[in-house]
């Protein structure tokens, strides 16, 4: 009976139109398997947001929770190196330092521990290849020796601080004009204290990814070789995963998008015509395929598809920056040198906050920048130093 039905099914979908195919294919893929398959993926346009958002979000503030005390319990564990290791500078130059710019907030979540234990551990992970990156915490927190976190980390970590008590307050300096000062003066340290050949600047909710090293290792000795990448003002190795669909104005993005539909448009088309024993596809199978695959990819997310590239270093994908955002910063330390030339002639307020003026820059002093992708960090801090929110969600 099963048999019979199957060469019933087989005989008319030889027989029917390829019209009816087609629809057909359209409605259940975007109408029932893709909703039905996609709609907890947070990224994907099928996710449903009333449905899922407030657990999700709640699940993922008391996992991060968790990983704060996690966190704590490794370094209460961990036993406090000899001073002159933990307090004074190497006198070699490193290749990498890994500043880490942090301020008082949540104490429940330990941010900045979540941050500083795991660089230490896949520094620790990755031996010898890393025997020449540094770690400095950057404490911005206007009364530093209230940052009770950082007082727990400086026996294990050198630190410098941007002390300002007793300071009567400027009132032309607002909150994003501060978070901008504080960029300049933990990026002015850096350099000062270490004179790396590269500074890793990462703001103290930006959880390094497993990988991190292997491709930073990939991209400074090898990708930054090529002349277009040496000169960067940054590279930026973050970027909002809501942010990252194909419909998009960045120029790359739209580029890759037909790309992929050019590739997979003639390899259905084919597909289907041997599926159904019919002669090779026609321009039309091929363009329906084309925007089929297109539409397919944009809805269900280009971050799933950007998490292939993590297979290998060499898979990462190096971009023209886009805008928003500076949880992880990479710069040459030329580079570092000229945006903080650049940085301290700007005034930051609402609306102009610091990522959006290391993104004006670019034009207005023809300076070029990149981005890494996929991100090499994840952003936890669903608390802002910046903006109150008592009850944050995920999007």
């Amino acid at each position: 009976m099963l048999h019979q039905a199957w060469q019933l099914c087989g005989r008319w979908c030889r027989c029917s139109s390829p019209v009816i195919h087609l629809l057909m294919l359209t409605v259940m893929t975007f109408g029932v398997l893709a909703p039905l398959i996609c709609h907890r993926l947070l990224h994907s346009y099928f996710y449903l947001r009333r449905w899922h958002l407030k657990p999700m979000s709640q699940e993922f503030l008391e996992h991060n929770q968790q990983e704060g005390q996690d966190a704590l319990h490794y370094f209460e564990k961990m036993q406090i190196p000899n001073a002159s290791k933990a307090s004074g500078s190497d006198a070699f130059q490193p290749l990498l330092l890994i500043t880490i710019i942090t301020v008082q907030r949540r104490n429940d979540f330990h941010y900045v521990l979540q941050v500083a234990s795991r660089f230490h551990h896949l520094l620790q992970k990755c031996g010898a290849r890393c025997q020449s990156h540094r770690l400095l915490l950057c404490n911005v927190e206007s009364d530093p020796s209230s940052h009770q976190d950082v007082r727990l980390l400086s026996s294990f970590f050198p630190m410098v601080s941007r002390d300002r008590t007793g300071e009567n307050p400027d009132p032309s300096v607002n909150q994003f004009e501060k978070e901008k000062q504080d960029y300049v003066f933990c990026l002015e340290q850096s350099l000062l204290s270490y004179n790396p050949q590269y500074i890793l600047v990462v703001e103290d909710d930006a959880v390094p990814e497993e990988e991190i090293f292997s491709v930073l290792q990939h991209l400074l000795l090898a990708r930054l070789s090529k002349p277009y990448l040496r000169d960067a003002l940054y590279f930026k190795l973050y970027h909002p995963e809501r942010l990252q669909h194909y419909f998009n104005p960045e120029p790359m993005r739209i580029l890759e998008w037909f790309g992929l539909g050019m590739f997979l448009g003639p390899m259905l088309s084919y597909v289907y015509s041997w599926v159904l024993g019919r002669p090779g596809p026609g321009w039309f199978l091929v363009l329906f395929f084309a925007l089929y695959s297109m539409a397919l990819l944009e809805l269900v997310g280009r971050h799933y598809l950007l998490e292939l590239r993590r297979l290998h270093p060499a898979l990462y994908n190096v971009v023209p920056v886009t805008e928003c955002c500076t949880p992880a910063m990479l710069f040459p330390a030329p580079s570092a040198r000229r945006a903080l030339g650049y940085l301290k002639g700007l005034h930051c307020r609402q609306g102009f906050a610091k990522d959006t003026a290391l993104y004006s820059l670019l034009r207005a002093k023809g300076e070029n920048a990149y981005v890494v992708e996929p991100n090499l960090v994840r952003h936890v801090g669903m608390y802002s130093s910046l903006r109150i929110n008592s009850n944050p969600k995920l999007l």
